[in-house]
C-alpha cells in the first residue's frame, strides 16, 4: 500500500478537480500524462484513493502546479487578521514586535501606499489587473475596506487582504482615518 500524504483526501480531491477544470483536461487525458491508471485518478477526484507522494507529484507535474497547491486547502479570497492576531515574532534588543501579515511570494511584485481619507464619499475602484491582490493595515481611525459588495469594518491595527481585481472599496468612517495598503502584483 502506498504512503499516504497526511493531507486530507477531501483537500486533494477538490484540488484535482479544480485543476484538471482550469486547464481542460478529461480524466483519461490527465491521467495518461500523468502516467497514472484512470481509474486512480478517479479515486483520488471521488477522495477514496490512497494517494502516494509520486502520484500526487506525477500529477502536479502533469498540470503545471506546485506539488503544495494539490495537498494544501485552498486559502479564502478574503483573509482578516485583528490586532493582537497573527504570529508575532519579539525583539531581543527593543521594545519591539513584529507580527506577520502576508509572506511575499517569490517573484512578486508590491506598491506600498499610505493612505489618508476623510468620512464622506468613499473610494470606490474598478477592477485592477487580473491577480492583483491588495493589502491593508489600518493605522488610525475606522473604515470599511474590501470588495464593494462585502467590505469588512476595521480598527487601528486590523488587516484585510482582498483581490483587487475585483471591485472594491474604501469608505473612512471616523475624520484623520489612515492606512498603509500594499498592491500586490503576481
Amino acid at each position: 500500500m502506498a504512503e499516504n500524504t497526511g493531507a486530507p483526501l477531501t483537500v486533494i480531491a477538490a484540488s484535482l478537480q479544480r485543476e484538471r477544470r482550469r486547464v481542460g483536461l478529461s480524466l483519461a487525458e490527465l491521467a495518461r500524462r500523468a502516467g497514472i491508471a484512470k481509474s486512480t485518478l478517479s479515486q483520488l477526484e471521488a477522495a477514496t484513493g490512497n494517494p502516494s507522494v509520486e502520484t500526487l507529484w506525477a500529477l502536479s507535474v502533469a498540470l503545471d502546479v506546485p506539488f503544495a497547491q494539490l495537498v494544501e486547502p485552498p486559502r479564502p479570497r478574503v483573509q482578516v487578521i485583528r490586532a493582537g492576531e497573527g504570529p508575532a515574532v519579539a525583539s531581543e534588543r527593543a521594545d519591539y514586535v513584529a507580527t506577520v501579515l502576508s509572506a511575499s511570494p517569490p517573484a512578486a511584485r508590491r506598491d506600498i501606499y499610505r493612505v489618508a481619507a476623510q468620512p464622506g464619499e468613499p473610494r470606490v475602484s474598478e477592477p485592477h489587473m487580473p491577480g492583483v491582490v491588495e493589502h491593508v493595515v489600518l493605522a488610525a481611525g475606522r473604515a470599511l475596506i474590501g470588495l464593494t459588495d462585502d467590505p469588512v469594518e476595521l480598527s487601528p491595527g486590523d488587516y484585510v487582504a482582498y483581490p483587487g481585481d475585483l471591485p472594491h472599496v474604501f469608505r473612512a468612517l471616523e475624520p484623520d482615518t489612515s492606512a498603509v495598503l500594499v498592491s500586490e502584483h503576481v
